[in-house]
């Protein structure tokens, strides 16, 4: 029998990206929102089901018929919980494309119930997290006695209005790193650096990415911090900027951005992002002070989300898997990211 699927969040920009794709490559998923009206464009453009539904306690009675849901209704802080109870309740295999620390641990904090359930639960498939979580495992395989890993990202690839708002949302906060096992928060531009991400070195600053949570549960690495290139008027700028988070945080303005997203944000279109690869890093040492350096070239960053997440929803339907909460790592391996289209090989310091 035919499996079928959901992707929740069709109508964003990342989730159209996926159905069009997923369309292209014989799927047939099931387009799920909370707004018919806005999905029903895209619905009749690939002749495929609308399901309209809210996250709330009756969720689940829309997914019985459905073995896994791909969730890409962000901001995911918001949305994730619900959806992960409605997949829970109804037995269905829940996947989703956040990068938000908290999801990640709220994800994780399942893996009982998910294997009672015999379901997969893993956020994550897309670029926030797959090459980096990939690239923590690779490290872990090269320096088993690793106790620091730190992980980051370099790419012009634009951005979409949902990051957009799952950013602003979160500007009210500083950034995070693993210290000794535990999420420990640091003010945003504290953390300095310079690093080679694959094409030259850069001034790096500390960010608050979803690899300080997953790479623990990929690893067991206790210290782990996550980087992004930033010119260092930039990094100061961010510093100064974390003194007035209390003021971003208000709901004023976050109303007042997130409306200023929607009427100049559109995402990057399919030229800028074929022109945009990802140079992704990361570097493990030991207590004696021995370091491993890898490194990959990607895709573009929404390309491989929607390659990585198609890739992960083909593998639990077409194979059994046991229930649990994982990492994309920790459930393919670290050689997934180099089978995934426009990755080089691991490239090995």
């Amino acid at each position: 029998m035919k499996k079928k699927w959901m992707i929740y969040g069709a109508s964003g920009y990342t989730g159209e990206l996926i159905a069009h794709e997923a369309v292209k490559r014989g799927f047939s998923p099931v387009l799920g929102g909370r707004s018919e009206e806005n999905l029903l464009p895209l619905a009749i453009k690939l002749k495929l089901e609308v399901r309209e539904f809210p996250l709330d306690a009756g969720a689940s009675a829309f997914l019985e018929d459905i073995d896994l849901v791909l969730h890409c209704a962000g901001p995911f802080s918001n949305t994730s919980a619900p959806m992960v109870e409605a997949c829970i309740a109804a037995a269905s295999h829940y996947l989703d494309i956040t990068g938000e620390i908290a999801v990640f641990e709220h994800t994780q904090s399942k893996n009982l119930i998910a294997k009672e359930r015999g379901i997969v639960l893993c956020s994550g498939v897309g670029f926030d997290v797959i090459p980096t979580d990939c690239i923590a495992l690779k490290l872990k395989e090269l320096l088993p006695d690793a106790t620091h890993l730190s992980l980051g990202f370099d790419s012009d690839s634009g951005i979409s209005p949902g990051t957009m708002k799952t950013m602003i949302q979160g500007l009210g906060g500083g950034s995070a790193e693993r210290r000794d096992g535990a999420l420990t928060p640091v003010p945003l531009g504290s953390q300095r650096r310079t690093i080679d991400f694959g094409r030259g070195l850069r001034s790096a600053m500390g960010i608050p990415w979803g690899d300080v949570s997953t790479a623990f549960h990929t690893t067991g690495i206790p210290n782990i911090s996550a980087w992004i290139p930033m010119a260092k008027s930039r990094i100061l700028g961010a510093r100064l900027l974390a003194g007035i988070g209390p003021v971003l945080a208000t709901s004023f303005m976050q109303n007042k951005l997130k409306d200023w997203v929607d009427r100049n944000i559109a995402g990057p279109d399919e030229t800028l992002r074929s022109n945009a690869p990802a140079f992704v890093w990361g570097e493990a040492r030991n207590a004696a002070g021995q370091i491993k350096t890898v490194r990959i070239q990607t895709a573009n960053v929404y390309d491989l989300t929607v390659n990585g997440s198609l890739a992960v929803v083909e593998k639990l339907l077409k194979s059994e898997y046991k229930g649990g909460s994982f990492t994309p790592a920790s459930l393919f391996g670290s050689h997934f990211i180099e089978e995934l289209p426009g990755s080089s090989k691991f490239q090995i310091d």
